[in-house]
């Protein structure tokens, strides 16, 4: 039997760490400690892993998740094998956190270790009309990995202030705290106005990481 997709590239990698790149748009993640990850974009695994939805450890998160229209449905990874997460084809990329933080925005996340800190926070002048906008906040030491539609850029946000499109922002500095803010005035939002009607706003020493699409906002995901 002969074909390309037996290439040495497609092989499965084998590094000894526990969080890497199968390839750049797949994840794979040696369990022994348990990982959090988003329901549906487990793809493959391998040994004796259990799945459990990840529920909400304290009343204020399960209140904050109850009204976020931002928020991911988590799971638990949990036993002894190899598990590969995925999601839509997107560019996956790793953050290990030593200590610090990183702030993430709507569906970007896709698994980090379940003994990182978490939690739900809403941006600065969110309200009904933006639908309660919400980012996740993780710190401690561990590894996290991220999706990107497409090839993302990083954009320094201490010279000036850097607005985003808030389904096309990745992550950014977890000192830096967005404000939402509109460039369209009322006339223009009766009018039909041109579907750019709300952005992040940043400004600080940090950065922002952002994809080059708007996503996948509204579409759920498999199971």
């Amino acid at each position: 039997m002969r074909s390309d997709i037996f290439d040495q590239a497609n092989l499965e990698v084998e590094n000894g760490q526990r969080f890497f790149l199968q390839n750049s748009k797949m994840l794979k993640v040696t369990l022994g400690e348990p990982v959090l990850a988003a329901k549906g974009s487990m793809v493959a695994y391998q040994g004796a892993v259990q799945f459990h939805h990840k529920g909400s450890d304290t009343l204020a998160k399960f209140v904050k998740r109850a009204i976020s229209s931002d928020d991911q449905a988590l799971m638990t990874v949990s036993g002894q094998g190899d598990v590969f997460f995925a999601r839509f084809a997107e560019t996956v990329f790793i953050i290990h956190l030593e200590g610090d933080a990183i702030s993430v925005g709507g569906s970007s996340l896709l698994a980090f270790d379940a003994t990182l800190q978490w939690d739900l926070h809403r941006t600065r002048g969110a309200g009904m009309m933006t639908g309660g906008l919400f980012n996740t906040l993780i710190q401690g030491h561990g590894s996290v990995a991220l999706t990107s539609d497409g090839q993302p850029v990083i954009l320094d946000c201490s010279q000036q202030p850097t607005f985003v499109d808030p389904n096309a922002a990745v992550c950014w500095s977890a000192n830096l705290v967005p404000e939402v803010v509109s460039s369209m005035n009322m006339s223009s939002l009766l009018r039909g106005g041109t579907g750019e009607a709300f952005q992040y706003k940043f400004h600080g020493p940090g950065f922002v990481v952002v994809q080059p699409s708007e996503g996948f906002a509204g579409l759920g995901q498999s199971s």
